[in-house]
């Protein structure tokens, strides 16, 4: 792999959506290095020889403890519960979002998704685990989703997407209220025998068939919720500030 010396090409870059495992950084200046969408979850990060991977999961757990009631939710109740608390979070969040004008809510912070396709991917993470794989529907897929990064534009047809749709912010609060919905009706109807059954499926044909039982479904749609709606109250706090 190539080092760097003496250059300052990379003051101010953003690196998104790269792999940057084994990266060092030796002697140089950081100042206002901002690193997101790690959570501690992926690995040692060291500074200094100190890994503090560690801190950052246990502080993001203080600030947002609703984050441990998901990754412990492993029975029915616990399931639901966990459901509950991020379902009442959301409401005073959409409530927080309403406040504001619609332009701020179809705006990117520093080029993470806008708060309205915040809504619309997370309306596209509940059809793929619930509609697609729980349920096994051919076709679970609104047109206003937004599916991850990594789904090329040229796929999003073959699955009923419109990559020209731009919802508004109340098309896209009732998307995912609709699809919230679809998660309290699959909670209340499965019982814990269930859970540990396996669902297969190829909700997206580019992705492939894959097999994941009853209880990884709902729990990564739990994961998916939690994880987003911090991320939306994070630039909230930017937009509101304005």
């Amino acid at each position: 792999m190539p080092d760097y010396h003496y250059t300052d090409a990379f003051h101010g870059a953003t690196f998104r959506d790269c792999d940057l495992r084994d990266v060092k950084i030796v002697s140089s200046f950081v100042d206002g290095l901002v690193i997101r969408g790690f959570s501690g979850q992926a690995g040692p990060v060291l500074v200094d020889d100190v890994d503090v991977s560690e801190y950052v999961a246990a502080e993001l757990d203080r600030r947002h403890p609703e984050r441990v009631r998901v990754r412990e939710a492993r029975s029915l109740p616990e399931l639901r519960a966990a459901w509950a608390e991020l379902s009442g979070l959301w409401d005073g969040t959409l409530t927080r979002a309403g406040a504001l004008d619609e332009a701020l809510l179809q705006e990117r912070v520093d080029g993470e998704w806008s708060f309205v396709e915040t809504l619309r991917h997370l309306a596209f993470a509940v059809e793929t685990w619930v509609g697609g794989w729980l349920h096994g529907e051919s076709a679970p897929f609104s047109p206003l989703g937004l599916p991850p990064t990594d789904l090329p534009l040229t796929e999003w047809p073959s699955i009923g997407l419109d990559s020209a749709a731009r919802p508004t912010f109340a098309e896209a609060a009732e998307l995912f209220t609709d699809r919230r919905a679809r998660v309290d009706k699959a909670l209340a109807e499965v019982t814990e025998a269930e859970l540990e059954e396996p669902r297969t499926a190829a909700p997206v044909a580019l992705w492939g068939e894959e097999t994941h039982t009853v209880r990884a479904c709902l729990r990564t749609v739990l994961q998916e919720v939690c994880d987003h709606r911090r991320f939306a109250e994070r630039d909230l706090a930017v937009l509101t500030a304005r």
